[in-house]
């Protein structure tokens, strides 16, 4: 399969997998740049069952170049398109005892500078210091997020579990799902490939049942320029 199929696969279900991003060599070394990070700052959440950096490469800037191979980036251009942006990120680790999990729900808000009354963005939220609202659908629809995964991941350590083509129907609440329709797909990913996904798409995470752990980067990418005076938070240019 080719990055033409793999589009056609994110644009019709909402969703691809593509594996071997990474070699053993390139996870290593963003591993120990993780490793050695200075986890007493606001964005670190740290529990038994999940340790989470929020605006993490704002947090880790030196694993960007890491990152950024030149699988990545043709993989951003060819799939996304031109004028691509990160826009968010966050670094998730689920111990191998774990029992977090993530019901069903889309991706609705986006994280910005600063909190401004504009028509058709709201509500409003704040984590961790950060503003966080819910724009209208086309910023959404703009948006691909790359899930990164660190560690192989299947339905037995929290791999992500999703509706195929729910990212098609707009704003689609978990508790109206008609089971009768739709399907479910565990999106299996070995080590060091990756997860595309529509932020409508509906996902969700199972708790950890074999003791392995999963360690994913979650990043955002947009084309959008917001309206003023908002800014995207965490923009950086690839």
């Amino acid at each position: 399969m080719d990055l033409a199929d793999y589009k056609l696969d994110v644009e019709n279900n909402g969703f691809t997998v593509i594996d071997n991003i990474y070699n053993e060599t390139e996870i290593e070394a963003i591993l120990d740049v993780i490793e050695n990070v200075d986890t007493t700052n606001d964005t670190f959440r740290k529990s038994a069952d999940l340790f989470a950096i929020r605006q993490f490469l704002k947090e880790v800037p030196n694993v960007l170049p890491l990152l950024l191979n030149h699988k990545l980036k043709e993989i951003i251009a060819t799939i996304f398109g031109e004028n691509y942006f990160i826009v968010k990120s966050i670094y998730f680790d689920k111990p191998g005892a774990s029992n977090w999990f993530v019901a069903y729900h889309q991706d609705l808000t986006i994280s910005v500078d600063q909190k401004a009354n504009i028509e058709n963005f709201g509500p409003w939220t704040v984590k961790q210091e950060q503003f966080a609202v819910q724009p209208p659908l086309p910023t959404l629809e703009n948006i691909y997020t790359i899930r990164i995964h660190l560690d192989a991941t299947d339905e037995n350590n929290g791999a992500l579990k999703v509706i195929p083509q729910s990212h098609s129907k707009q704003i689609y609440r978990p508790e109206t799902i008609n089971w009768n329709v739709e399907t479910e797909v565990s999106c299996n990913v070995g080590q060091g490939g990756l997860m595309i996904m529509k932020p409508l798409l509906l996902h969700s995470s199972g708790r950890t049942t074999n003791n392995n752990r999963r360690r994913v980067l979650h990043i955002e990418f947009s084309s959008a320029v917001l309206p003023a005076p908002l800014q995207w938070a965490e923009k950086m240019e690839i």
